[in-house]
């Protein structure tokens, strides 16, 4: 599949433990090397049971999605500006599960792109830093993010993507796949295959300074 030169980010909160209870969806919409546009959506799950534990993660209560539309009527908001983009997620194999199980539980269709996983990326751009998470590294770039509020996650998620382009002295996302060895997971009505991170740079050690 050719790479993509337009991505988005989106960043998924669920209900509870299960990949069907998306309960709201953050797209970030990135072109020429910058996000352009940023939204956030709640979303009603089919089952409208929620985890204490999620809530207290997210802070989205039954109430607050009781009038909000169901996945299909948010999805068709943005399905086809989705097609043929570079979808980047951090964590890809949470938010593409919870893509794919919730389509396959309303008979929905898969969109055609290729993702990137955002964790891969920041390990090949930034070995040494202890963490990779996402609140981590966007207090290390000085990106804002209201953590785990989906529109500034997948925002953040976006400019992550941006700034390792940068740091690894790429022009473009699509540019990422040949100068590092990671494969571009894919998504296809057919299936889907996972996104690889090939081999990681060796940690650097750090040497104690001489006096």
């Amino acid at each position: 599949m050719h790479a993509p030169t337009h991505a988005v980010a989106i960043d998924f909160e669920t209900a509870n433990e299960t990949r069907t209870s998306a309960c709201s969806i953050g797209v970030a919409w990135i072109e020429g090397g910058r996000v352009v546009a940023t939204e956030e959506h709640l979303i009603r799950p089919r089952e409208m049971r929620f985890n204490p534990f999620n809530t207290a993660v997210h802070g989205i209560r039954p109430e607050d999605v009781a009038d909000a539309p169901e996945f299909p009527e948010v999805w068709a908001r943005i399905r086809e500006r989705v097609d043929g983009r570079l979808v980047l997620a951090h964590n890809a194999s949470f938010d593409l599960s919870v893509l794919r199980h919730t389509l396959g539980d309303y008979g929905l269709a898969w969109p055609v792109c290729s993702y990137l996983c955002t964790v891969v990326l920041a390990r090949r751009a930034w070995p040494n830093l202890a963490a990779h998470k996402l609140n981590y590294l966007a207090e290390f770039l000085g990106i804002a993010l209201d953590h785990h509020r989906a529109g500034s996650d997948a925002e953040a998620c976006g400019r992550i993507a941006l700034a390792a382009a940068r740091t690894l002295g790429l022009e473009q996302l699509s540019d990422i796949a040949e100068a590092t060895g990671i494969t571009f997971g894919q998504l296809t009505p057919d299936g889907y295959t996972p996104c690889k991170g090939g081999n990681p740079p060796r940690r650097r050690r750090l040497l104690p300074i001489s006096a």
